[in-house]
């Protein structure tokens, strides 16, 4: 046993030693106070009085010494929250435990923040490409550097929890939540989200530059019938095993202290109801010992919305009762008041709040908060330039190449350029939701110094750039102008996409794109000039028609803040570009199959006929796998094998490729994705240079959810795929 190893279970009998000690000096309402989550209106002035403090010391007194919350959430200003200085927030963060500490206890309030690719809510962050992006770079380095930016820029500002990371898988494209996961893929999905984890919390997250992660939302919410947010989802147990526990039991085993739950309904249960998945999976099966926090009003929905509960009283004891152990209200004492009413009248007993409210101390001492640290210096942990360029090479690798007819691009420094579409001169179409406010969407709140895809072409060119276009996504363009002005230019750069969105407000009814900006597309292809296709937003909207005519087609997703000046590092060839796509870019609307499709889903007249499969993404250099190899050709059950491959860069430029190992189970008791990513690597190549990559295969990554839902290898035939190479092996008893 490692120093290491003891000293946490020193530390871990020590705090539930503490944890003890304290609950048994605790009343009823202090336990049910830390059961509960307010929204920072509950604490703040109204906004309409611009108050220099924006915490009403009366409100912070009611909530924190009266009804003894826990927790608070949230940037002054909801719902249309925004960006607080560094200061503001060190300002409010230290007024908020101030109080804390005068409490009969001195229990430390826990804040929670969406820092989902940065510190969101704070000015001036460094903020990341969102999850997409981050899953097409293929790079688990860079993920576990976005956490440990993220945590130590969030830390600095003086909040203490962050609620990231999004272990969902998004294989529903019209969800308008798909930009916040790590794609479509399972063990893509796993490897990123806990590279996340480790960098964000390290191995203690009390340290003052780390911070515990939330993963959310567990869990089956991601996969909605009908593609539109908190609304059912329909899987059934062996798919959810196969396909959504296991990011979340991998989230879990990295040290994930705490699980918001899922807004929604899996099979006719509400995500806050569901006592099978919050209790016997989450705690009995993948051993969470951390505390679940409902999500925004879930609980009172029990009652207004899912018509489970007849009163709200009932939708608390609900969700207490199914494993809920603190509420994110947020707006009121409701959920205090009625859960104290239900302990007095027997309704819950003692020993759940007990469960719940150890669980939450737990963490807190975890976190170091009981032991307040000095803040982190601002200067050397905030926007450092060495975080900002880890910031611009995770969006230069997050951008995918999908198409270069003869090769288009790079394009020269000298060529006059057109550029035209909504997406090209803002920066809100780079980084979408929970980027300065809620929705972000609100150019004029975004830092001016961060260059959009136009203005860092212009920095770039020597050549002639002209721009057409509105200064706001619903301007119209003048697409007369866009045919005229082309006479005069070598290629058109057309920027096509979305608006921001996140959440309900980005529910949409089709994926394809606004007619307005597909009219533009035919205008200007309809110029017999060059285009390259440039498309920003957070779903693969139906883009076939147009790609299909363009010279080039670059597909940019959400590259965050620096997302304008990697795309021109790529469109000039300052950058050789290596993203690879982490989902099916569907060819038509409803044409959605994900890559791991079953074999009926391939047969007769069924066939993956996506506009770009996952795994694509062009270079301007070329690569070659070759010499697949298993070490041995049969295996016992429970063993590993190995696998070799080469990867040779056969091109002229220098640049990186990620080489995907797939496998399928050929024979099986349930059916068999045609083949599941297994293993990765990525590599930088100079050209002629090859280099042997070596993979190990684990009884884990040969297995499936049985016909009676355990996980099980069973013998038989496998086959491993590398680019156009299979090799097969046999397991036996």
């Amino acid at each position: 046993m490692t120093g290491h190893s003891v000293n946490a279970q020193e530390t871990n009998k020590a705090i539930e030693s503490k944890v003890k000690n304290l609950l048994s000096q605790m009343t009823l309402e202090e336990k049910v106070g830390q059961m509960t989550q307010v929204d920072f209106t509950v604490i703040g002035v109204p906004k309409e009085q611009n108050a220099e403090d924006q915490i009403d010391p009366a409100k912070l007194e009611d909530a924190v010494l009266k009804h003894h919350v826990g927790s608070i959430l949230n940037t002054p200003f909801t719902p249309d929250n925004k960006a607080q200085s560094i200061d503001i927030w060190r300002k409010m963060m230290r007024t908020v435990q101030d109080a804390a500490a005068r409490t009969r206890l001195k229990i430390p309030v826990i804040y929670g923040i969406d820092a989902i690719h940065g510190a969101t809510y704070t000015q001036n962050s460094v903020l990341f490409p969102q999850a997409i992006n981050m899953a097409a770079t293929f790079n688990s380095d860079l993920a576990f550097k976005e956490g440990e930016i993220t945590a130590r820029e969030v830390r600095a500002s003086g909040q203490q929890w962050n609620f990231s990371t999004v272990m969902d898988i998004g294989r529903q494209p019209l969800w308008p939540r798909l930009w916040e996961t790590f794609g479509e893929d399972v063990h893509l999905a796993t490897v990123m989200g806990t590279a996340y984890i480790k960098g964000h919390q390290g191995d203690d997250f009390s340290a003052a530059d780390k911070l515990p992660t939330c993963l959310k939302h567990y869990v089956g919410y991601s996969y909605p019938l009908n593609g539109k947010d908190r609304t059912p989802a329909w899987i059934g147990e062996r798919m959810l095993r196969e396909y959504f526990l296991p990011t979340f039991e991998a989230g879990v085993k990295a040290g994930a202290p705490t699980v918001m739950v899922n807004s929604a309904e899996v099979d006719g249960i509400p995500g806050h109801a569901n006592h099978h998945y919050l209790t016997t999976i989450l705690r009995g099966e993948l051993g969470f010992k951390g505390f679940t926090v409902s999500d925004w009003a879930d609980i009172e929905r029990l009652y207004t919305r899912d018509k489970m509960a007849a009163s709200p009283k009932e939708a608390v004891k609900i969700a207490v009762m199914a494993g809920i152990d603190m509420s994110m209200v947020p707006f009121d004492f409701s959920f205090y008041d009625l859960l104290v009413d239900l302990v007095k009248s027997g309704e819950v007993p003692m020993s759940r709040i007990d469960e719940a409210v150890s669980r939450i101390l737990t963490v807190k001492y975890q976190a170091g908060l009981f032991e307040p640290k000095p803040l982190l210096p601002i200067e050397g942990n905030f926007a450092t330039a060495e975080a900002i360029e880890t910031n611009r090479q995770a969006a230069r690798e997050s951008i995918v190449l999908a198409k270069n007819e003869h090769n288009i691009l790079p394009l020269k420094k000298d060529a006059n350029i057109l550029v035209t579409g909504p997406t090209a001169n803002l920066l809100s179409a780079m980084n979408g939701g929970w980027t300065v406010s809620w929705q972000g969407a609100t150019e004029e709140l975004y830092p001016q110094e961060k260059l959009t895809v136009l203005e860092a072409i212009q920095e770039k060119a020597t050549g002639k750039v002209t721009y057409v276009g509105g200064d706001a996504f619903d301007a119209p363009i003048d697409v007369q102008k866009v045919i005229d002005e082309a006479k005069d230019h070598d290629v058109i750069l057309l920027s096509l996409g979305e608006h921001p969105y996140t959440e309900t407000p980005g529910n949409i009814e089709t994926l394809n794109l606004d007619q307005a900006q597909v009219d533009l597309a035919n205008a200007a292809i309809a110029t017999g000039k060059p285009v390259v296709l440039l498309t920003l937003g957070g779903r693969p909207r139906i883009i076939t028609s147009i790609a299909e005519r363009a010279s080039g087609v670059i597909l940019g997703f959400l590259p965050g803040m620096e997302g304008g000046e990697a795309i021109a590092d790529i469109l000039y060839g300052d950058y050789n570009p290596n993203g690879k796509l982490p989902i099916s870019y569907p060819r038509n609307t409803n044409g959605i199959t994900p890559y791991d499709y079953k074999p009926i889903e391939s047969f007769e007249s069924n066939i993956y006929n996506p506009l770009y499969p996952f795994g694509h993404g062009l270079s301007y250099t070329t690569f070659e796998t070759s010499d697949l190899k298993v070490e041995k050709e049969k295996i016992n059950i429970g063993e590993n094998i190995n696998v070799t491959v080469n990867v040779k860069n056969t091109g002229s430029l220098k640049g990186k490729e990620t080489v995907l190992v797939y496998i399928n189970d050929v024979a099986a008791s349930v059916t068999r994705p045609n083949k599941q990513l297994k293993a990765f690597k990525k590599v930088e190549l100079n050209p002629g240079q090859s280099e042997s990559l070596s993979f190990t295969l684990t009884p884990r990554d040969l297995s499936f959810i049985g016909v009676d839902l355990k996980r099980i290898v069973e013998p038989g035939d496998f086959k491993v795929m590398v680019g156009n190479e299979m090799v097969g092996f046999t397991v036996t008893k």
